[in-house]
């Protein structure tokens, strides 16, 4: 696709061989409250080079806007959100610092701050700043640096759960095969009195496996892994 700007009237227009950018789509990038999309090439070329700097997802708040939209929600006379070249992006997984420094190495040139309403404005230009800027955040943003939680099949906690619910099903099981025993040919009654000692070693090992998801559970809490 030759990259010119080209507007549609709708989204659902845009064929899908002229749209490149992987990471993002028609519907993001589309005006809010018409569905009318401008493309602009240089935009979101330069849109997708900072979601791959970043490498993490970029929450598109608002792209282009129509002029009728824009005079709805109250937008500049010129904003750049009319041309497709500017774009606002929550910052509610980034760290705006981070964030600023690589949309400005990728060539976004204007940059509005909102602080209060959790996201940044960006455009290609010219440069220039406004806003209140974002308070600098006591943790960064990192990599998950706690032991990670144990997998659901080999948790601990669950096996003694799991082994507790068995033993408690066995016992109740016994208790049912009891009461037709009791009811059944003066031959079999003697089985009863080995189903009641079954059914005191489900209840034991039911016993067992409380104690040990209980045990479980508080090692967990002492080692940051709940």
């Amino acid at each position: 696709m030759a990259d010119t700007i080209r507007t549609y009237r709708h989204f659902r227009d845009v064929p899908a061989r002229d749209w490149r950018w992987k990471n993002f789509s028609p519907a993001e990038i589309a005006c809010r409250g018409t569905g009318q999309l401008k493309l602009h090439p240089e935009a979101l070329d330069r849109l997708q080079a900072l979601r791959d700097r970043l490498g993490k997802p970029l929450i598109v708040r608002s792209a282009y806007r129509s002029p009728e939209h824009n005079r709805k929600v109250g937008g500049a006379p010129r904003s750049k959100h009319m041309g497709g070249t500017a774009f606002d992006i929550a910052m509610s997984n980034h760290d705006p610092v981070a964030f600023e420094a690589a949309a400005r190495e990728v060539g976004f040139l204007g940059f509005g701050y909102y602080p209060r309403s959790g996201f940044m404005h960006i455009d290609l230009g010219p440069a220039r700043v406004w806003g209140e800027r974002f308070p600098v955040r006591a943790v960064p943003f990192a990599p998950e640096s706690r032991p990670a939680r144990e997998v659901l099949a080999e948790s601990r906690t669950l096996k003694g759960t799991g082994a507790a619910g068995v033993a408690t099903m066995g016992a109740a099981g016994v208790e049912v095969a009891q009461e037709v025993l009791a009811e059944a040919q003066g031959a079999i009654l003697p089985l009863a009195g080995h189903l009641d000692t079954l059914r005191w070693l489900f209840i034991a090992l039911a016993l067992a496996g409380i104690c040990v998801a209980v045990w479980a559970r508080v090692d967990d809490w002492k080692r940051g892994m709940r």
